[in-house]
């Protein structure tokens, strides 16, 4: 049986992607319009290149264009309701208009650029109509794009800015009346056209370019080939298949519910087929998607904006930093998937369900792209000049065999697909702005740290317990980097606070923020992954939060032992601070899943995830501890016999 016989078919694909990914819903259009959006999108591309390789344009004009591009495409792309994604429907004459104001909108600020500096501060009547219009279409687009979550959250902020007077009087402040509203967010850089936007216009939209070009050579799937050639035949191969194609795709994806759909369609059927659970099947893609998020060298988009919201830090540095806990993530959720193969006996893939191995490693050339970037990022080369290089090394790779030739057609394809993968990350990291901007306003980003620190006593350990969850509630259904921005904007400031270095407690929060996505209630990686699997969307995404447990747990470590982010420390230290962490992983898998190299006892499971813990906290004490129960259990598991071979079960 060939492993690709029950994979979804594309159709089923981009259903489960107008469900559950808001930015893929777009509507199906035809006649003029369907030439106008592509024109669009074509032209969004090749500005965004001329200015990449020409020279950036001044921060106002560079944003709003890109600004104005993002919400005239979306107008014309994303109906207005939910209903009516993926359909062949007309163009809405309300959505004419709103895209028509749109291109008034991004063509304000070069049009009047000089006008706006003499009267820098105060606002005419037309900068106020078109300031207000900007602040409205960007939270509709964003709605469309996006979803309600970060839509509220940005109108919630905006109605405490003005009734700042009238809150409660730990959080309250002078508040700002309409016109300073309007000016704040479109005519200063500290909203709307901030820092998020910033990096969208820049840095971001660059990568994700570079992906739609490596998407265009089948790199896609190819991973899941690769992936398959490697781990298939292992003990329960497809569940580790799923594991490592989705760390692959998320080196160059900026979205879990696009992961779990695209690769899950593969790996969940094979899953399904060998006799894990529907729910454990899903839970295991759910999981590993979540976690391609938080793969270097792209990590969903978010690395570019910690460069900016951090300061005084290189891309490479945080990409380095974020290296060692992703590797842990992954291994965490690879020794409990080997585990519950193990626990129900399953078998890996047959010789015949492998494809030709021979063939997939003809095909490594595929993967210089994605090396060729790291080591021009490793090399000092600057992010656009990088992405830039990066795209140029994709098309020539791709000519080496005829089958992953990027020609003309393709050419156009990889601009106009980049073009619409940056709508909704443009629109969200447009509201993002709204967000900061009122924090920057208002110093509500302080008060809510010292709010945190009095809750918390001004102890560590509940600080990072509170900041753990208000990161995982401000980033239930928001996309990646809209998520870095909220989180760190309001959560992260509390951490730092308490001496925590900065990188650390951005990366505690954008951790959290991300494994949101398959944590109930939202988690809509996970209910994603349930409609592949048909099984129970709140059992597979309390099936993901298990296997993800990894993800609760290294954010805890990075932030007591910086040594794991490669902040001062000596390779004596880095390696024994991951050897203790990585048998720690293993035996809190082993007490979680209840099998080892035989089924635990209860009171061994128990120990085995308290020998865990212990290994993981980053004291001496506590390792030798650790250690010493490690080494107990493990002399347990081998001479206490008890049920070594499980029934081979099947679904």
């Amino acid at each position: 049986m060939s492993h690709y016989e029950e994979a979804l078919s594309d159709e089923k694909q981009q259903e489960l992607l107008d469900k559950y990914d808001p930015e893929a819903g777009t509507r199906k259009l035809k006649g003029i319009f369907r030439w106008i959006a592509f024109a669009g999108l074509l032209s969004f591309s090749l500005f965004h290149l001329y200015t990449g390789i020409f020279g950036m344009l001044t921060a106002q004009l560079q944003r709003s264009i890109h600004l104005g591009f993002a919400l005239a495409l979306i107008f014309l792309l994303f109906p207005a309701r939910k209903k009516n994604r993926g359909k062949e429907l007309k163009v809405a004459w309300y959505d004419i208009i709103f895209a028509g104001i749109s291109v008034i909108v991004g063509a304000y600020w070069p049009i009047m650029i000089d006008e706006l500096i003499l009267r820098a501060g105060s606002l005419a009547e037309l900068d106020f109509i078109v300031g207000l219009s900007a602040i409205l279409l960007v939270l509709e687009a964003t709605r469309r794009t996006v979803g309600l979550p970060i839509t509220i959250i940005s109108l919630i902020f905006m109605v405490y800015a003005v009734f700042g007077p009238y809150m409660p009087s730990f959080i309250a402040h002078r508040g700002l009346d309409l016109d300073r509203l309007v000016q704040t967010m479109f005519f200063t850089t500290e909203g709307i056209l901030g820092t998020p936007l910033g990096v969208s216009s820049t840095f971001i939209f660059l990568f994700l370019l570079f992906g739609s070009f490596l998407i265009k050579t089948g790199v896609g799937q190819y991973f899941n080939d690769l992936s398959i050639a490697i781990a298939g035949r292992s003990v329960g191969g497809p569940a580790k298949v799923a594991v490592f194609s989705s760390a692959l795709q998320g080196t160059i994806s900026g979205s879990s519910v696009a992961n779990v759909v695209t690769s899950g369609a593969f790996t969940i059927p094979m899953m399904k087929n060998l006799g894990y659970k529907k729910e454990f099947a899903g839970a295991v893609e759910a999981a590993s998607s979540t976690g391609g998020q938080l793969m270097p060298p792209v990590m969903g988009a978010a690395a570019f904006l910690m460069v900016e919201f951090i300061g005084g830090i290189s891309y490479w540095d945080i990409a380095k930093a974020a290296a060692i806990p992703a590797v842990l993530y992954f291994t965490g959720i690879w020794i409990m998937t080997h585990f519950e193969a193990k626990r129900l006996g399953l078998r890996g893939l047959t010789k015949e369900e492998i494809p030709n191995r021979k063939e997939i490693f003809s095909k490594l050339y595929l993967l210089l792209p994605i090396i060729a970037v790291v080591v021009l990022l490793m090399s000092g080369l600057s992010v656009i000049r990088s992405a830039l290089w990066s795209i140029v090394i994709t098309v020539v790779v791709s000519a080496v065999k005829k089958e992953t030739r990027i020609g003309f057609k393709g050419l156009v394809g990889a601009l106009v697909d980049g073009a619409r993968s940056a709508l909704g990350v443009a629109a969200a990291t447009a509201a993002a702005g709204i967000i900061v901007g009122v924090v920057t306003k208002t110093g509500l980003g302080l008060k809510m740290a010292n709010g945190l620190l009095d809750i918390a006593g001004g102890a560590l350990l509940p600080t990072l317990f509170l900041t753990m969850i208000a990161s995982l509630i401000l980033g239930m259904g928001s996309p990646t980097t809209a998520n870095y921005v909220i989180t760190s904007t309001i959560a992260a400031p509390a951490i730092i606070l308490l001496g925590v270095p900065d990188l650390s407690a951005h990366l505690f929060v954008f951790y959290f923020g991300i494994v949101a996505d398959i944590t109930p209630p939202v988690a809509l990686a996970a209910f994603a992954a349930a409609a592949v699997s048909g099984g129970e969307p709140f059992r597979t995404g309390v099936e993901s939060t298990k296997l993800a447990i990894s993800a609760f747990i290294i954010p805890y470590m990075f932030v007591l032992s910086p040594e794991l982010l490669m902040i001062d420390t000596t390779w004596t230290q880095l390696i024994w601070v991951v050897f203790t962490a990585l048998i720690g992983m293993l035996a809190i898998s082993a007490g979680v899943i209840g099998f080892w190299m035989r089924k635990l006892l209860w009171f061994e499971r128990i120990a085995a995830v308290l020998t865990g813990l212990c290994l993981i906290y980053p004291e001496s004490i506590s390792d030798i501890i650790g250690l010493v129960s490690f080494v107990g259990l493990f002399a347990f598991q081998v001479f206490y016999k008890g049920s070594r071979v499980p029934k081979n079960q099947t679904n």
